[in-house]
């Protein structure tokens, strides 16, 4: 059964095991405690993300990507599930599926299903509040999700690419600076010849006066 069609039909437990990326987030006390509703509208997906995230920190809950529905025009993503990954289970899950070599769900269905629209507005299409284990009052603190640290790695990128062109144009610039410099060294260099050349003419010039001018006995 398709992921997505299990998150619409609200059957209670998820039929199909999907192991997504896992969120924790830390209470911001700046952040409005409002809960989430269907209807509720996203400029975009990572926005409804991370409002899921905060609201997930100030419950007592880590976040998880359940599913990923894609457009099959152009490949982008057109919708998302996302849920809840029981803390206290998530470490016994995970010995279990290193010893058994399989991924276990934890089974919680409180989860958040949301869509893009045609404006390119995100909205939450399905909401379920309840959980069935204990939240937790205090949760780590949040770690960077993989979208950050590619957004991360392509900033860094980026910036590396720009420093590398500003690089090859100082060089360029110092080269250019440094021809100059020779340039206007042998232009100088042909200048002082040229004086010192003179210089020996007109000593050669004057010698060849004062011979002649010189009285004879």
């Amino acid at each position: 059964m398709d992921m997505e069609d299990a998150l619409d039909r609200g059957n209670g437990m998820i039929e199909a095991s999907v192991v997504g990326e896992v969120t924790s987030y830390q209470a911001d006390i700046n952040i409005e405690n409002t809960e989430p509703y269907e209807g509720m509208t996203f400029e975009s997906d990572s926005a409804a993300r991370a409002y899921y995230d905060n609201y997930a920190g100030r419950a007592g809950f880590l976040t998880r990507v359940l599913s990923s529905r894609k457009s099959e025009r152009d490949g982008s993503i057109i919708s998302r599930g996302l849920g809840c990954r029981n803390i206290l289970n998530a470490q016994k899950a995970c010995n279990i599926s290193n010893e058994v070599g399989e991924k276990r769900r934890d089974g919680c269905t409180a989860m958040l299903l949301i869509k893009r629209e045609n404006g390119g507005r995100w909205v939450v299409r399905k909401f379920v509040r309840d959980h069935n284990h204990p939240l937790v009052a205090s949760l780590p603190k949040r770690r960077p999700t993989y979208d950050e640290k590619d957004k991360r790695i392509q900033e860094l990128t980026a910036e590396l690419r720009i420093k590398k062109r500003l690089s090859a144009a100082y060089r360029e610039q110092l080269l250019i600076l440094m021809k100059d410099v020779d340039s206007h060294n042998d232009h100088l260099t042909s200048k002082v010849q040229i004086i010192r050349n003179n210089l020996k003419e007109l000593e050669a010039t004057r010698q060849e006066l004062s011979l002649h001018n010189k009285p004879s006995l």
